[in-house]
């Protein structure tokens, strides 16, 4: 009987913590003000002129999944002194747990390239895209949850 007690306050215990983690996201939010990222050296861009080149290759804007996954914003593909990010701008998506940003061929996530964690449900934010992306392979912004293989928002970057 007491190994009984145990074993169930145990799966109790496993339950709560599941339920909190899965929970969680959609009572508490995380806002992100990031600026675009300026490719320079700190002490150069003091005693220089030079402003990074600013170039926008790609935008759109996000759309829902459902009724209960809900993203807007906008999504921009900018290039930054030969660097490329992808922009979220005025963004804002239902939380959840596992939340991750893709640059994808479609909405199943089959064929992506992981930009990383998001980085808050709210605000802006930019994720920087490696150089052996071809952007031109994915036209779409998508945010995905891992933990459920789970659509929350997409924009098609044209």
């Amino acid at each position: 009987m007491k190994n009984k007690g145990i074993i169930i306050a145990i799966v109790v215990m496993i339950v709560i913590i599941m339920g909190w983690w899965l929970a969680s996201p959609l009572f508490i939010s995380k806002t992100v003000n990031e600026q675009l990222p300026i490719v320079a050296d700190s002490s150069e861009s003091i005693n220089s002129n030079q402003e990074s080149e600013i170039k926008i290759e790609l935008q759109g804007s996000f759309v829902d999944a459902d009724s209960f996954h809900k993203t807007s914003g906008t999504a921009k593909v900018v290039v930054i002194d030969g660097k490329k990010y992808l922009s979220l701008e005025n963004f804002q998506t239902t939380n959840g747990p596992d939340l991750y940003i893709y640059l994808s061929k479609d909405l199943e996530a089959k064929e992506f390239v992981n930009l990383g964690e998001l980085k808050g449900n709210i605000g802006n934010q930019n994720y920087e895209i490696l150089e052996s992306v071809d952007i031109n392979s994915y036209n779409k912004a998508i945010i995905w949850c891992k933990a459920f293989s789970v659509l929350f928002g997409s924009a098609e970057l044209n």
